[in-house]
């Protein structure tokens, strides 16, 4: 045995997990995602997806991929900078650049590899990035990437980020990096008071609308569509694995800093590019929700169905505002617990413990598609109360 493997084979939590009966991670799904899913040859409620529209498994984007396939074949053999870009490439990036309201995009090939990307190219040595304390993990490694001076500020508190600016040198370029929506708590960025703050300091604002996309704005643009900042937002940045049902991301912006990306970037030079098949069913996602607006209104009024419920049953969920409902156990040992019992109930949920959260505030990340029955909605939460008072929960 090596040093390396006998240093890191001290890591044993999740042996201990398992060991327990509650190891609640790499469970292995056999059939499509949507919202029954098959496990170990059983029928489970999904509620713990990102495929907030519900178009995984939509015919339409399967075939948009097969036929893509047929044309380009299963890979482009190198990165966008290089011999990876295909014309469906460019006809993508116009399409999302016409969706966020910005002059150009850049596809990469995931969402992480976007924020990992662009974040270390905005800034110098002497200028300033800013984050929320919970934005996501990928902005987190952005940053960790970025000679630039780095500046936290207390989960969506302004009065926290106006200190922080007041800090920075007026002279120097400063960029606030923010989630839209918060992929654990499922609350919303203060994004109408950010915009306000950095016209008052000259900075820049980049929003992360991963989980936003497709959930939040009339056409379902995220959250600057329907704050109506998109023109106060310097950067918009989305993925295509939450609600257009496949994976890659891409960052909005002008011509400028578009242009600058294209070569400077370096999960954008280096990496290879998105799949034609990804590609061609992003551009059928967003047919799909262009035409069938009733899987935005449906998602909604699945959200307050489930929502009302949870709060009436006396859970707590914190400061949601989303489809994303957060169900606060606070004990790491009853979150694993609860998740494991849940699936053994034919409901898959996600727990969320430390180092993830603080072990005072984990929970189970409970998702809502537009896809669900209310019937399904009704039958997990009823069985969610039962695990949850046998536990003490609630």
């Amino acid at each position: 045995m090596s040093q390396l493997s006998r240093i890191l084979g001290q890591y044993d939590a999740p042996q201990q997990a398992m060991a327990q009966g509650v190891y609640p991670y790499f469970r292995p799904i056999e059939s499509d995602q949507d919202t029954v899913v098959s496990i170990n040859g059983k029928p489970v409620l999904m509620f713990g997806s990102n495929s907030y529209l519900g178009l995984t498994n939509h015919p339409r984007l399967k075939e948009a991929s097969i036929k893509a396939i047929e044309k380009y074949g299963t890979g482009c053999a190198g990165s966008r900078f290089l011999n990876g870009t295909l014309d469906i490439h460019i006809e993508l990036e116009h399409r999302l650049a016409q969706l966020v309201g910005k002059e150009a995009t850049l596809v990469y090939a995931t969402g992480f590899s976007v924020n990992a990307g662009v974040i270390p190219c905005l800034t110098g040595r002497e200028d300033y990035l800013i984050f929320d304390d919970s934005d996501h993990a990928s902005i987190i490694e952005g940053k960790r990437l970025s000679f630039s001076k780095q500046l936290k500020f207390r989960h969506n508190n302004m009065e926290d980020l106006e200190r922080l600016l007041k800090k920075c040198e007026p002279e120097k370029t400063k960029v606030i990096v923010v989630d839209g929506v918060f992929s654990m708590e499922g609350d919303v960025v203060k994004l109408p008071e950010i915009v306000a703050l950095s016209k008052k300091y000259n900075a820049s604002i980049m929003v992360d609308e991963a989980h936003s996309l497709g959930v939040f704005g009339k056409t379902g643009a995220g959250v600057c569509e329907h704050f109506n900042v998109i023109e106060d937002v310097d950067l918009i940045m989305g993925t295509f694995s939450k609600s257009l049902g496949t994976i890659g991301g891409f960052i909005a912006a002008d011509e400028n800093i578009i242009n600058f990306l294209k070569h400077h970037s370096r999960t954008l030079i280096f990496s290879a590019s998105i799949t034609p098949a990804s590609t061609a069913c992003v551009i059928e996602a967003l047919n799909v929700m262009k035409e069938e607006t009733w899987r935005q209104k449906k998602l909604w009024e699945n959200t307050e169905r489930a929502k009302s419920q949870f709060v009436q049953l006396g859970f707590d969920t914190g400061f949601s505002e989303t489809p994303i409902i957060p169900l606060y156990v606070r004990d790491n040992t009853k979150t694993f617990m609860l998740t494991t019992m849940l699936m053994n109930d034919g409901v898959f949920i996600n727990p969320v413990v430390s180092p993830a959260v603080r072990s005072e505030d984990t929970l189970i990340r409970y998702s809502l598609m537009a896809t669900h029955t209310f019937e399904q909605i009704d039958e997990s939460v009823e069985k969610i109360a039962k695990a949850a008072r046998a536990l003490g929960v609630i």
